[in-house]
């Protein structure tokens, strides 16, 4: 009897299944297919910075670190702000790209703060880049941002200050998280100046 009710449920509509699956299949997979055929995010892209940083939030509450474990919260929220936003999942370089801007808010909010001359916010804001740094690859040494600067003008055949856009554009892929970018657009502007 119950064989022949899902025999009618399947000639009435096509699309309704019995708790069996379809073709076999048990009831979470076929569900699951569903929803991966449904979904409308892109696919998943490597997670492993997001990923590290999840681990470090949970090795911070085990450890009781306050501090560092607000800051890891902290990252996470504008990672988790960013994806809802965009309806992304962030990939590696997006997840450099927020801690990069974390990174200059903080350094900007410590000149703000020095000048202010409030010692207990500047050291709050220096632990929390601490943190963030622990998460950026390892910065490029002066002789190799040279390097790559001299390489990238010849590159792209920059000649005046009108191609520093296409010199910018082409550097920051290399140098993403490894450097100033402000201070390697002041040094390309001297350059081509």
């Amino acid at each position: 009897r119950r064989a022949a009710s899902a025999r009618i449920l399947r000639k009435a509509d096509p699309g309704t299944e019995t708790q069996e699956g379809r073709r076999g299949e048990a009831a979470p997979q076929a569900y699951l297919a569903r929803l991966r055929a449904r979904s409308a995010l892109k696919p998943r892209a490597a997670v492993e910075l997001k990923a590290r940083i999840q681990e470090d939030m949970k090795a911070a509450m085990r450890a009781a670190e306050k501090d560092r474990l607000a800051t890891i919260r902290l990252i996470l929220a504008a990672i988790k702000q960013r994806e809802v936003d965009e309806r992304i999942l962030l990939d590696d370089t997006q997840v450099l790209a927020v801690l990069e801007k974390m990174v200059k808010q903080r350094r900007e909010s410590i000149a703000q703060f020095q000048s202010g001359g409030r010692a207990d916010l500047v050291a709050r804001e220096n632990a929390e880049l601490a943190v963030l740094a622990t998460y950026l690859p390892e910065p490029l040494a002066e002789q190799e941002i040279d390097r790559l600067i001299n390489e990238t003008i010849a590159a792209t055949g920059a000649a005046s200050i009108k191609d520093m856009g296409k010199v910018m554009n082409a550097l920051k892929p290399m140098v993403q998280g490894r450097a100033d970018m402000g201070a390697l657009g002041a040094r390309i502007k001297a350059r081509l100046s």
